[in-house]
């Protein structure tokens, strides 16, 4: 039987993983903890504004989010997250481009633009150095209200980009957002950051 679509959201455990040899663009696959593909996010080759689909699986028969920015290109671009089961928008994710140098930093943003969390890397000696050896793992914490919600960390792969984002019960950001914000994480940071 087939995970139902609103079920894809309520894990508490994603592994995000970048697709092998995809020449043009950028391919991920989000796994549950027991291995099963819950989905599957393409990024548009050759374009101006960053394009990111997801899809429930590689059939792309189902398109789920997109995740999109109005700017050409910003260091400090603004990702809106709209549901494309229902047409809704989900809310924005932005990087804060010019603390990203040292250290990474996202804002989780409302519909109307207010903040709601924010995404940041865990320490800045582990952040700095990783920008010069790319074999330093990534870790990063995400918070709500002052609170710690989510954490997603890389695994060290030389060869596979993978991070595993672990959710709290009661997150306070919608779960949309968070699963956006790794698809972010896995098509961005490692080539901007």
């Amino acid at each position: 039987m087939e995970t139902q679509i609103s079920d894809r959201f309520e894990h508490r455990k994603y592994l995000f993983r970048r697709k092998v040899f995809k020449l043009f663009g950028g391919a991920f696959h989000v796994y549950d903890e027991a291995g099963n593909i819950l989905f599957y996010s393409k990024q548009k080759a050759f374009k101006l504004k960053e394009d990111f689909r997801i899809y429930s699986d590689e059939t792309q028969s189902r398109e789920l989010l997109t995740i999109k920015t109005p700017q050409i290109f910003d260091i400090s671009a603004t990702y809106n997250v709209k549901d494309t089961t229902t047409g809704e928008p989900v809310g924005a994710i932005r990087r804060e481009g010019l603390k990203s140098f040292l250290k990474d930093e996202w804002t989780f943003l409302s519909n109307d633009g207010h903040e709601i969390g924010k995404l940041t890397e865990e320490s800045m000696s582990s952040a700095l150095l990783s920008r010069f050896i790319n074999l330093i793992p990534q870790k990063f914490i995400i918070s709500a209200n002052n609170r710690e919600i989510a954490r997603i960390n890389q695994e060290f792969n030389p060869f596979v980009l993978k991070y595993l984002m672990t959710i709290s019960e009661d997150p306070l950001i919608d779960r949309r957002l968070l699963i956006a914000a790794g698809i972010l994480l896995a098509g961005i940071e490692r080539r901007q950051g």
